[in-house]
């Protein structure tokens, strides 16, 4: 059983997959894996990824869930490691992103680093999202003003993605709903040095680190149904 499982949700990736991988895969020892699953790709993104030619890369092609959050779920639902690290198609990992997080994954069951948030040239938008959210551990905290967590800058223990398997079907993203679940039933590490280039770009699928385009109404609700299922969760245990 591989110790460390990378989990990447691609759709129509082309752009950025190949400097994605090539900022990830020198960082993996021999036994670790790389979980893709694509959501039906209508360009060369999977022909990006079987040019790789590396035996730790597994594909779940053909997927047709038409949403980031189910299509990483179906990711996450097939690896296998102790530790699971979420990864963008579209961002670049820091060198040192898994020697610096591993370790503190012994002693902590989630650990989310800052990062930079950057444009298609890699040109420097903000020095820290942490800086940028205040952000900091709380349920209430990051349930009611907004969440410190970003997908792609975390990294878990199984036992975290066992509580929060399966996803319902009315959170608002999967990064916030694997966050929660960890805020309520597990213990949690900041890590204040950016380790990802976080890409932000006209196709990202969702409004971290930029003004959610969400009605009030729409943002109440996705904070009421994610309760509801937080509470559903919780009575399972």
């Amino acid at each position: 059983m591989p110790q460390i499982s990378i989990c990447i949700a691609t759709y129509n990736g082309e752009k950025y997959i190949r400097e994605q991988l090539d900022s990830i895969l020198p960082q993996l020892p021999n036994d670790a894996e790389v979980i893709i699953s694509d959501d039906s790709s209508t360009d060369n993104t999977l022909q990006i990824i079987g040019a790789f030619n590396d035996n730790r890369i597994n594909v779940l092609p053909n997927q047709k869930f038409r949403s980031p959050i189910f299509n990483f779920e179906n990711a996450l639902k097939h690896c296998h490691g102790d530790y699971i690290f979420l990864s963008d198609q579209d961002d670049i990992w820091m060198p040192d992103r898994i020697k610096k997080m591993l370790p503190l994954l012994n002693e902590f069951d989630l650990v989310v680093s800052d990062c930079k948030v950057v444009n298609d040239n890699q040109e420097v938008l903000m020095e820290s999202f942490f800086e940028r959210v205040k952000a900091r551990k709380g349920f209430l905290r990051n349930l009611l003003r907004g969440s410190s967590y970003i997908g792609c800058c975390m990294a878990f223990k199984r036992r975290v993605l066992e509580k929060a398997l399966p996803f319902p079907r009315n959170i608002p993203m999967h990064d916030f709903w694997i966050a929660m679940i960890a805020e309520i039933f597990f213990k949690i590490k900041f890590i204040d040095e950016p380790l990802v280039l976080y890409r932000r770009h006209a196709s990202n699928s969702s409004f971290t680190a930029s003004e959610s385009l969400n009605p009030l109404h729409k943002k109440i609700m996705f904070r009421l149904n994610t309760l509801q299922s937080l509470a559903i969760r919780m009575l399972r245990t």
